[in-house]
């Protein structure tokens, strides 16, 4: 079974310096009907304008993970952390007991990326980070596990039952994942259209799986998606 969340359904807050669009309940924007699927509770598409972005504020008791899609961004926190992220990098950060940080966009670009809030296994976890790029050549053609709770195959660690995988296709190109019994999976196109498992989907589209135990990504414009595998 597969249930689109068409992208012009999100949840959306444009504040000048930020463009944001909210796949789930997020902030102001509050649909009971969409708080998450499984341990997956936030993916908001945001654009931030040049010289400015988030500053410093305070998380806990969530996995945060950062994906950017083109720009930089300038990570800070409170554990003495100083990141840059570039496309094709993503970041992982614990909050655990508490941190503050700051995501700021100090370049004279806009940017453009997904933030993603996964519910953590347990609270009161120790915070942590860690980033890592995944090139375009590891990632063509291909699901390539970018986030895993074992780290495998050089993947961010993330403290949850949650593989999240990240793609890309050119036109006409398509790629398989076989969803193992009993799991779910969501489905983020970042950018681009194509279908799954002959439904039609473009940029900002996400879909909720269930009880599908092969999964066909197809492209009809080059795509970039994202696939979380979710107990």
């Amino acid at each position: 079974m597969m249930s689109v969340r068409p992208s012009e359904a999100r949840g959306h807050a444009n504040h000048g310096w930020l463009d944001s669009h909210h796949t789930f309940s997020f902030a102001d924007y509050y649909d009971p009907s969409f708080m998450g699927f499984r341990a997956l509770r936030v993916i908001n598409e945001d654009r931030v304008a040049a010289r400015s972005g988030f500053g410093t504020h305070p998380h806990r008791d969530m996995e945060i993970i950062t994906y950017v899609l083109s720009g930089q961004i300038e990570h800070r926190d409170s554990m003495g952390t100083l990141g840059l992220l570039r496309a094709g990098e993503l970041q992982r950060m614990t909050a655990g007991t508490g941190v503050l940080h700051s995501e700021m966009n100090r370049s004279n670009e806009e940017l453009h990326f997904l933030q993603i809030w996964i519910l953590p296994e347990r609270q009161g976890l120790t915070p942590s980070y860690e980033q890592k790029a995944f090139t375009k050549e590891e990632r063509q053609g291909r699901f390539r596990l970018v986030v895993s709770p074992e780290g495998k195959e050089g993947a961010l660690k993330v403290h949850q039952d949650l593989r999240l995988y990240s793609t890309l296709l050119g036109k006409g190109e398509k790629t398989e994942y076989a969803l193992a019994p009993g799991r779910h999976a969501w489905l983020q196109v970042a950018r681009g259209a194509g279908s799954l498992n002959g439904v039609e989907l473009k940029a900002g589209d996400g879909v909720a799986v269930t009880d599908e135990a092969r999964l066909v990504l197809s492209a009809t414009e080059p795509l970039e998606a994202l696939l979380f595998d979710l107990a």
